[in-house]
């Protein structure tokens, strides 16, 4: 699997997943967007260890590492 992401984005994935999937995590009254949080904490912990996003992938969107 090749890389698509960026080390700055990887950096910043990394980083929203830190921050969701800690006890920072904003917590609502609505328990379907607590778990979307959850969720989405975790994908961006993934991509930010494997480099790859299967949206940039579905977008065509082109790597660019600086």
């Amino acid at each position: 699997m090749k890389q698509n992401l960026g080390k700055i984005d990887r950096i910043l994935r990394f980083a929203l997943a830190f921050w969701w999937l800690g006890p920072w995590a904003p917590h609502y009254s609505v328990v379907f967007v607590n778990w979307l949080i959850f969720i989405v904490g975790w994908i961006a912990l993934v991509e930010s260890f494997i480099g790859w996003c299967w949206l940039h992938s579905l977008f065509n969107m082109p790597y660019k590492d600086q």
